[in-house]
């Protein structure tokens, strides 16, 4: 199995973090946001990677030739001009789709500055079981951002503006649904790459709602019970080693 970390984002809320270095390599108990992240996915058995950089683009892959990939394949998507979240992944597609043999795997895609204990083994089960198009690890946490799911934990939706509107991509606005937050993961399927009409730079979360719009199964991975933390600001950082120090996370 396969894995993308997003890693290009300039760090602006992290700053002066990431004043003199890429968001990558903000540390969390004297560990890298990077270090921590591939931790985490080589846990799972994952031993392929592919990163995309931008800010301090060259620092981080020095940064990981020191360290010889961390004993993993690792492949950096250079980005020019930010793409993204969608346009990122995207440009990437050739990584999940250049061994005929893995075409149909699963691949789990992960914000570089999130860190949790969420249980990526039964995520990958839950989204195959489910023959879902992507997964979305998602939780019942206060955010600026909602995502609605019906009853059957299917997108169906986003609360958008200031005012937190419910814009609906179906008819589920008839049944029963809920606003959660999403968590920065993700398990897809690569048919996506055929999908992706989106051009440049975009957002993934564009891409979901539109597709699930057309019909596609693009489903919720409840994740209420494991540690969870956007470490995008530095009093997040801040918390998260004061979690690690009270053994409320291990990492």
């Amino acid at each position: 199995m396969r894995a993308m970390i997003l890693a290009a984002g300039l760090g602006t809320r992290l700053r002066p973090l990431t004043n003199d270095r890429p968001k990558a390599l903000v540390e969390v108990a004297e560990r890298t946001l990077l270090e921590i992240t591939l931790s985490r996915l080589r846990e799972f058995g994952i031993r392929e990677v592919i990163i995309n950089v931008h800010h301090f683009a060259d620092m981080l892959v020095d940064y990981l030739k020191k360290n010889d990939n961390f004993g993993m394949r690792i492949e950096v998507s250079r980005e020019d001009v930010l793409l993204d979240t969608g346009g990122g992944l995207k440009k990437a597609a050739w990584f999940f789709l250049e061994d005929a043999r893995h075409a149909d795997e699963p691949f789990i895609l992960h914000n570089v500055d999130v860190i949790s204990t969420i249980d990526l083994g039964r995520m990958v089960r839950f989204h195959k079981e489910l023959e879902a198009l992507a997964t979305l690890a998602v939780q019942e946490r206060d955010t600026s951002r909602y995502l609605l799911f019906d009853e059957q934990l299917k997108l169906c939706g986003r609360l958008s503006g200031h005012d937190q509107q419910a814009e609906f991509v179906n008819s589920s606005q008839q049944l029963q649904v809920q606003a959660v937050a999403f968590s920065g993961i993700h398990v897809i399927s690569p048919r996506i790459f055929s999908l992706m009409s989106e051009e440049g730079a975009f957002s993934i979360i564009s891409s979901y709602l539109r597709l699930a719009a057309q019909g596609e199964n693009i489903i919720g991975f409840r994740a209420d019970g494991y540690y969870w933390r956007d470490l995008g600001k530095p009093e997040n950082v801040a918390r998260a080693e004061q979690d690690i120090k009270e053994g409320i996370l291990r990492i």
